[in-house]
């Protein structure tokens, strides 16, 4: 019979702080949940009460959300989803190719582009971002199809960083009996390695996505605000005549837009794991 696993007092003691802690990032879900069927009013007076029958709305401030003002919610879903998919597309297809490179090539040029990287990862967004809103504009790059490339200049770093430290694990050799076999490195990389590198390729794109999804000050600063929206942007203009605010209606499309993210999270969290860690090996 197989004997069980015993667990230290410490263990346990571990075990239930950091259940206790995770009640940090589980109750803030939890209040904009219930307070998404409540009605305004009670929102402001109620906001950590369970819905009650006199306060209970329904769907209606899910169907107010998406309704209000002029411009639709569903737009501001396709832009985000567009700018969030394109973005990640673009970090993970040419971090991964430089991250080869650098972990391949042994030069001085290599050395700097790489370090280059990791300094962007340390630099404040706050210290560009005036500078970045005059780039765009000279650039064309301030609507929802040419935004992706901003993305990708402010999130490779992260990635390369993950990257470099995966592929110094993985064997030379299977990318030399590729040489052999008559590959040149577009084929070798394209059929050797990005495979091997899955575990580090979701959660890569699983952390940008979050962060692309969910930004607000990028394409706050740098859209036309007039014809496009994210979904963070259209939350900021739930407002009414005066700058009131419908807390209610406010709740309900900030629900709407972390689901996707909460299930994805969720789905992907064991490659999240694995691929933080091998690329942490020899980083």
């Amino acid at each position: 019979m197989k004997k069980q696993k015993q667990f230290s007092p410490l263990s346990r003691i571990l075990t239930v702080a950091f259940a206790l802690l995770s009640l940090v990032w589980v109750i803030p879900v939890y209040e904009v949940l219930i307070n998404s069927f409540k009605a305004n009013s009670f929102v402001n007076t109620e906001a950590f009460a369970f819905p009650r029958a006199e306060s209970f709305v329904g769907f209606a401030n899910y169907i107010k959300g998406m309704t209000f003002g002029n411009y639709p919610f569903l737009k501001s879903v396709g832009f985000s989803l567009f700018i969030t998919v394109a973005s990640v597309f673009l970090i993970l297809l040419f971090t991964s190719m430089s991250a080869w490179y650098i972990a391949r090539v042994n030069s001085t040029v290599s050395k700097v582009f790489y370090y280059l990287c990791l300094f962007s990862m340390i630099v404040p967004f706050q210290m560009v971002m005036f500078t970045l809103t005059f780039t765009a504009d000279q650039l064309k790059l301030n609507t929802p199809w040419t935004i992706p490339v901003v993305y990708l200049g402010f999130g490779a770093g992260l990635a390369i960083f993950m990257f470099v430290g995966f592929v110094k694990g993985l064997p030379l050799e299977i990318e030399e009996a590729a040489a052999i076999d008559g590959c040149g490195p577009i084929r070798t990389f394209f059929m050797v390695v990005l495979p091997m590198l899955k575990p580090t390729l979701i959660s890569v794109g699983i952390l940008e996505t979050m962060w692309v999804w969910n930004d607000y000050l990028l394409p706050y600063l740098v859209l036309d605000r007039t014809k496009y929206m994210t979904i963070p942007i259209h939350v900021q203009y739930l407002k009414g005549s005066y700058g009131t605010v419908d807390l209610g209606a406010t709740m309900a499309v900030i629900m709407l837009s972390i689901i996707p993210i909460i299930i994805l999270y969720i789905i992907c969290q064991k490659y999240i794991i694995k691929g933080v860690a091998a690329g942490a090996v020899k980083g």
